[in-house]
């Protein structure tokens, strides 16, 4: 089962995600001030997320059309082994402990303005 975390602020307006086999298993708003960038809401909606592991791809892809891209956002999400981290237009997928690869996702998100205190998805 992939379970990861999408920030619905981060979604475009008119997006609908939708993957049948995606359910929601927690959502949770929270103030979180002081740890934004200044093209981001002070208060967040965080909405946990699972699938089968087949689905993986489809999430990814779903997701990196979804996702505003010029404000900084991110979501994602882990499957086995491998954590995908997905930015608007773009997918990174590596095996946990791969420094490499999670460097390449980080340096990505440098990039496309996440700041650097929210690159700190888990591994």
């Amino acid at each position: 089962m992939l379970r990861g975390r999408l920030l619905t602020e981060s979604l475009r307006v008119g997006i609908d995600v939708r993957i049948p086999s995606l359910h929601v298993v927690r959502v949770g708003r929270h103030d979180v001030s002081g740890s934004t960038s200044a093209q981001q809401p002070s208060v967040w909606t965080f909405l946990d997320f699972e699938a089968p592991d087949e689905a993986a791809d489809e999430v990814a892809v779903a997701l990196a059309g979804a996702l505003v891209s010029d404000q900084g956002w991110y979501a994602d999400f882990e499957v086995g082994d491998d954590h995908v981290v997905v930015f608007p237009g773009r997918v990174f997928r590596y095996t946990k402990g791969d420094r490499a690869g999670r460097q390449a996702a980080v340096e990505h998100g440098r990039t496309v303005g996440v700041p650097d205190h929210q690159l700190d998805w888990g591994e």
